[in-house]
């Protein structure tokens, strides 16, 4: 993992690379068509897993009602629209200003309410604000302090509170699966996407959790299957996985 010397999480090439990029958010053929592809599994298990902590009817259209959720590194917000649309109090937050005039023009015009700001988790930390759940999907790897920013984030989970992380393993599996074939070969994702060294084991993210008394609770490994053209849970976590941890009491 590469240090950081500057005190803050923001790699600002990695923040240029996804506002480079921002048009293209929703177009589900275009640069992000695997996160498209990859939403309905992650929705599916971060619904899973509310429902069942804060004993919510998974089948209610406003299942998430009342919850106060963080989306942090929201992008364009193709997770946050659906958590809104279940109910959720979003507060979906971005670096790169491009995704959010994104993020809030598609809302917008789907006649969703959402909080959208270009901020960082250092502001929002700094401004004391907490929430019943934090979603970190698919940011860990692009941020230039995992461990702060892990700890920014888990400081703004309530007690009891939940927070889902999502990355991609730092093995020679995912950088034979995740970078060579999906950027270099496959093209699935714009070449430069994902760089080695930034990749995350799961106990570099275990390790600032529990510093901030929050235990992960559940470990699932995504695979994507070719034959069916979708993602699937799996126990294998040697590339994507998914965290799940919970705050102790307060």
């Amino acid at each position: 993992m590469q240090e950081n010397t500057n005190n803050n999480t923001i790699d600002q090439d990695e923040v240029s690379r996804f506002a480079a990029m921002a048009s293209e958010w929703w177009d589900p053929n275009g640069k992000f068509k695997p996160l498209h592809k990859f939403n309905p599994v992650r929705i599916t298990y971060i619904k899973e897993k509310i429902c069942e902590h804060f004993d919510r009817d998974i089948n209610a259209h406003d299942a998430l009602k009342g919850l106060r959720i963080l989306d942090i590194g929201c992008g364009g917000g193709l997770l946050s629209e659906p958590m809104a649309k279940m109910g959720a109090e979003m507060v979906s937050v971005d670096p790169a200003t491009d995704n959010i005039e994104i993020a809030k023009l598609h809302a917008q015009q789907s006649g969703i309410n959402i909080d959208y700001r270009a901020t960082t988790a250092e502001a929002l930390e700094a401004e004391g604000e907490k929430f019943d759940i934090v979603l970190n999907m698919e940011v860990v790897e692009h941020v230039s302090d995992v461990d702060l920013f892990v700890r920014l984030c888990a400081n703004m989970v309530k007690p009891e509170g939940l927070m889902f992380v999502a990355t991609i393993n730092r093995t020679p599996k995912a950088n034979l699966l995740a970078i060579i074939m999906a950027e270099n070969v496959l093209k699935w994702l714009p070449r430069g996407t994902h760089q080695y060294e930034k990749l995350v084991k799961p106990e570099e993210i275990e390790g600032p959790l529990n510093a901030r008394s929050m235990q992960v609770i559940d470990r699932i490994g995504v695979f994507f299957n070719p034959l069916t053209n979708s993602w699937n849970r799996s126990n294998d976590m040697d590339v994507n996985y998914m965290l799940l941890a919970k705050k102790a009491a307060g």
